[in-house]
């Protein structure tokens, strides 16, 4: 089988370029900087260097694939919906160019709502325009990412509270992008479905921000709080860390959209649990990048 990999030095991509090398398949993957690879993957893939807006040159570096995980670039332009836009005009443009027929797509838990969440609302562009094509395809509606706590590594390193615009006794799912990229891997790897799919990747457990702070002490030693600040605080933060207008919108848009009587389509049973807890992540990545940063004694 011939699988092509967008975002492979992603924190999904990277680990689904190396579940597909374990499992005997020769991946090719497509990324602005070759160079990125690290050095003892590069022998074991074929690196296309390509801009995944460039609708022509993906299609170009998809030819001759069988089937493909697509990850719609991030944004960060005045427009990141318009982004979204160019992105899914390039995965349709190589499927339907290329006679792919197979795609796994990193969507998002939000998506189901088609409009009215920020940025996830070109994720569901992306999984409507793929729906339309008639092919095998399935949606991964991931959870949260355990590694956006690294977004805020300097604050945690000062000793300062995780800072949300969520209610702190909301649940969600959280989840390892590295058991994402396993259950991608499976998916392009198995023949055993077709058609439209919708596989949610809920992680290992609902958490709230309360349970997360009080994880996160357990895992790093150090004590890690959280606040709930207002939409126009974090509004601003955004603004002062550069972000465009419309970029600030729809990153806020992820959460303002979702914390209103939102519903995943797929709820928590065992075909949407994986196994890694935001436990053992702490322990094994969040702890180290704080190991040299002074305890707060709040």
């Amino acid at each position: 089988m011939r699988i092509a990999v967008t975002t492979p030095t992603g924190n999904v991509g990277r680990h689904v370029v190396a579940a597909l090398v374990r499992a005997g398949v020769r991946p090719r993957v497509l990324l602005r900087d070759p160079d990125r690879l690290s050095p003892e993957i590069r022998d074991e893939v074929d690196a296309v260097q390509v801009d995944q807006y460039d609708a022509d040159a993906v299609a170009a570096a998809t030819e001759g694939v069988d089937a493909l995980f697509w990850v719609d670039p991030p944004s960060d332009g005045e427009d990141p919906l318009a982004d979204y836009g160019r992105a899914t005009g390039s995965v349709v443009r190589a499927v339907t160019g290329n006679g792919i027929g197979r795609v796994v797509f990193q969507s998002s838990v939000g998506a189901e709502k088609r409009e009215g969440a920020g940025e996830i609302d070109g994720l569901a562009h992306t999984e409507t325009a793929l729906d339309g094509l008639g092919i095998d395809v399935t949606h991964l509606r991931c959870g949260y990412f355990f590694t956006n706590l690294e977004l805020q590594l300097d604050a945690l390193r000062a000793g300062a509270p995780l800072q949300v615009i969520l209610p702190l006794d909301l649940p969600m799912a959280w989840v390892a992008p590295r058991d994402i990229a396993e259950v991608a891997a499976a998916r392009l790897l198995s023949r055993d479905w077709s058609g439209r799919c919708v596989q949610a990747v809920h992680g290992a457990a609902d958490l709230t921000w309360h349970q997360v702070a009080d994880i996160l002490t357990a895992a790093t030693g150090r004590r890690i709080g959280v606040e709930r600040i207002s939409d126009d605080a974090m509004r601003s933060q955004l603004h002062q860390v550069g972000m465009s207008d419309g970029l600030v919108e729809a990153v806020l848009g992820m959460s303002t959209g979702l914390r209103e009587d939102f519903v995943p389509e797929q709820l928590r049973t065992v075909r949407t649990t994986t196994p890694t807890t935001l436990a053992a992540w702490a322990y094994d990545h969040l702890r180290p990048l704080l190991a040299d940063a002074p305890r707060s004694e709040a």
